[in-house]
């Protein structure tokens, strides 16, 4: 005798019942249906016409479906593993292959290993990363050699320990890669001067500092010692100078950026992360005052459209607050979501945009009309 989970029909604001209306392999393997009228389960996605929602039931997973006595369907085969799961398999199987080889493996080898086309490949692994696989393997040859610099005394043995076949070819991304010379990162950025200033503006408490490359830091939060606390955590090495008068101006330019946004902040950027947040950090940038764009449209712009959660996490590691506007991402429905500085002040910064002559343009999603619990939020 079939067992059910609930005494009646399902509810048509179930939210699994919507996910098997739109028939959402995202939701494969969080749940199975069974159909009582014809004994079978099915996955969120089975492309079989849909049963009436009074005879639908809902499971875990396959096995509790079949000890209810349900048959799979053969059309989905919920017991098996879903072509999403399939997928996902394969790429940590060629993430693992990039990690374990001594020099990054070319596309044409990965597709060759993974029976696809480089083509398809290249997409697959982009979707499911955010990043492509020579880009992957960049960021792991990078990782590499913050661990070869910690535990080998020769910056050169270093370098060619991580994977790079000529000491002049990592010293070109240097940079990019450490923010500072291969010496200076072993030392724990001991040679590296940062400037630093503390004011106040419309916000609360502001910090703003700068490396010789630029503009590395812009905190804002409730009281100034917290703000310096968290830069000598950043920085922890580094030699920490308290701004001069000069200095003082340029963090003037700051507090005036933040209170009137449609000016612009035209200060060079020292921007210190991994090369998928830094594009997710670059398509922040690209959002205009006045606009927003949800997590997932952010995620599809820099096409990886199932690095929601990975956009997410990447805002909330920007530590160049404003200049990097991670204030202008938003939930779907266009209410706020967390922010690293405090959701009233992202709404705050929203606020004064949406009503800014910046924001005169057509908008993506016009912020003035969020819901009224958003903006208290």
């Amino acid at each position: 005798m079939k067992q059910s989970t609930q005494d009646s029909g399902t509810s048509s604001s179930d939210p699994r019942w919507q996910a098997v209306l739109a028939r959402d392999a995202g939701a494969d393997g969080q749940f199975v249906y069974a159909v009582q009228s014809t004994g079978i389960f099915c996955r969120p996605s089975c492309p079989s016409r849909h049963a009436r929602p009074e005879n639908v039931r809902f499971y875990p997973d396959a096995a509790a479906a079949s000890a209810a006595g349900y048959r799979p369907c053969r059309r989905c085969r919920p017991e098996a593993e879903s072509p999403a799961q399939q997928q996902a398999a394969l790429i940590a199987r060629l993430c693992r292959q990039i990690e374990d080889a001594e020099q990054a493996p070319t596309l044409a080898a990965l597709a060759a290993s993974a029976g696809l086309s480089p083509y398809h490949l290249q997409r697959v692994f982009k979707a499911a990363t955010g990043l492509s696989p020579k880009a992957y393997a960049s960021a792991h040859r990078a990782a590499r050699l913050r661990q070869s610099l910690q535990a080998t005394p020769s910056v050169t043995e270093a370098i060619y320990q991580a994977g790079y076949n000529a000491s002049s070819r990592f010293y070109e991304q240097s940079a990019a890669l450490l923010g500072m010379t291969p010496s200076a990162w072993r030392a724990g950025g001991k040679a590296q001067h940062i400037h630093f200033a503390i004011a106040q503006c419309s916000l609360g408490a502001l910090l703003v500092a700068q490396s010789e490359r630029g503009i590395c830091a812009i905190l804002l939060g409730d009281d100034a010692d917290s703000l310096l606390r968290e830069l000598q955590d950043r920085f922890p090495a580094a030699n920490l100078i308290g701004g001069d008068a000069g200095y003082e101006q340029l963090v003037a330019q700051v507090v005036g950026f933040i209170e009137a946004p449609q000016q612009g902040l035209a200060l060079p950027l020292d921007i210190r992360g991994t090369a998928f947040q830094q594009r997710v950090w670059q398509a922040l940038r690209t959002i205009p005052p006045g606009q927003t764009l949800s997590y997932s449209e952010v995620a599809a712009r820099i096409g990886a459209p199932r690095a929601v959660r990975a956009v997410a996490q990447a805002c909330a590691a920007n530590a160049l607050a404003v200049a990097i506007p991670c204030h202008r991402v938003v939930r779907t429905d266009g209410s706020l979501s967390g922010y690293r500085w405090g959701v009233a002040r992202k709404a705050e910064l929203l606020a004064r945009e949406a009503n800014s002559p910046a924001a005169d343009t057509p908008a993506r999603r016009d912020i003035s009309r969020l819901p009224d619990e958003a903006r208290r939020e």
